[in-house]
């Protein structure tokens, strides 16, 4: 079936042709799956040698027997501990023979077609991982795929764990900034949240709450509000604390995020709450404006670097295992290689946050690892 060299350069179509086989298995030995059994798979690249069919992103790739390609998706708008951890990525890929290719979306790409977003970042068939950066809405996609077989990690954004997952220890962190407040004698301390939908969200406001309650607090949910992150929702919520009697607003404000607490910084000043004195505020994240604002914040740090250096290590971890297959029998990846066996829980790397106390809340400047597991 294999057939002389062709007159011009052959496509995909011509391998399977002459092979005879399907497009799609073509592919998946293109994508090294281990779906394919031995002998057709050995046949299938036997046309491709004799074809010299090479696609060219995956010239080196298929030399070397591996796809080089690691696929990162990554919000159009990014946060501002994105760079550092965009960093820690590519500070490691560089030492690897991978290179990385880069996927943007934003909130159109969402509404128009979840899928097709995901769909063109694997067209070539040649992406031997994917990485998602704070995927939002495309995360139910990357979930498909990693119980697919897929490689896949994502960094810090799921409704809930079920893929790889790597990410800061948020309740300890929310934790030390509202006992940090409890220790400066706060009582009445009201919580911005962020977005439902993240699991972080839920997990900062636990460590919220877990502080309160240690220290014989019920939380009161007239001081417990919802943002997006964002810096308006930070000071729409704001408002609503302010607005409430003398004797029910807080003393102090735990944001979800810094961008919510630059928020509460402009409705303080517009109300003339003067900020630690009147009011003390923590926030979560550190990000680079948080020590050059008036005052400068107090605020919980994420090791962004780390994350995506640890995102990376274990999704080539992941890669490597799926590329060395026994063909005879599936891997699935996150599962036994038998069906009766017990089914593996998906790695879930979490890192030590750092206590970063600043003017904000009206004790003097010290650093602490609030986790030091």
């Amino acid at each position: 079936m294999g057939g002389g060299a062709l007159a011009k350069k052959p496509t995909i179509e011509d391998i399977a042709r002459l092979a005879g086989v399907s497009r799609t298995t073509v592919s998946r030995v293109l994508n090294h799956r281990p779906d394919v059994d031995r002998e057709t798979r050995e046949h299938v690249l036997r046309v491709i040698e004799e074809q010299r069919y090479v696609p060219s992103l995956a010239a080196s790739g298929l030399a070397g027997g591996h796809n080089r390609l690691i696929g990162m998706l990554l919000p159009v708008f990014t946060w501002p501990t994105v760079p550092d951890l965009v960093r820690g990525i590519t500070d490691l890929l560089k030492q690897t023979p991978y290179e990385l290719v880069l996927y943007t979306f934003n909130d159109e790409d969402l509404h128009r077609d979840r899928r097709e977003v995901v769909n063109r970042l694997l067209a070539t068939q040649l992406t031997a991982g994917i990485l998602g950066v704070f995927p939002g809405g495309l995360a139910d996609q990357l979930t498909e795929l990693y119980r697919q077989g897929v490689p896949v990690v994502i960094i810090d954004d799921q409704q809930e764990q079920v893929t790889p997952w790597i990410c800061a220890d948020n309740v300890t962190g929310a934790y030390e900034a509202v006992r940090h407040l409890l220790h400066l004698g706060h009582r009445r301390i009201a919580h911005i949240q962020g977005p439902g939908e993240y699991l972080v969200s839920h997990e900062r406001h636990q460590g919220y709450v877990r502080a309160l309650e240690e220290a014989g607090i019920t939380p009161d949910p007239t001081l417990i509000l919802e943002g997006d992150f964002l810096p308006q929702s930070g000071y729409v919520a704001a408002q609503r604390l302010f607005d409430l009697p003398q004797e029910q607003r807080p003393s102090a404000i735990f944001a979800s995020a810094d961008q919510m607490a630059y928020g509460v910084l402009r409705a303080a000043e517009e109300r003339g709450i003067a900020v630690p004195q009147d009011l003390a505020l923590v926030g979560f994240d550190d990000d680079a404006p948080s020590a050059h604002v008036q005052p400068p914040l107090t605020t919980v740090r994420q090791p962004s670097f780390e994350m995506g250096q640890r995102g990376i290590e274990l999704l080539l971890s992941m890669v490597s295992a799926a590329q060395e297959p026994a063909y005879d029998e599936p891997v699935i990846l996150g599962k036994s290689r038998r069906a009766d066996s017990s089914i593996q829980p998906p790695a879930r790397i979490e890192l030590p946050t750092t206590l970063i106390v600043r003017a904000s809340c009206g004790a003097s400047y010290h650093v602490s690892e609030a986790n030091r597991s």
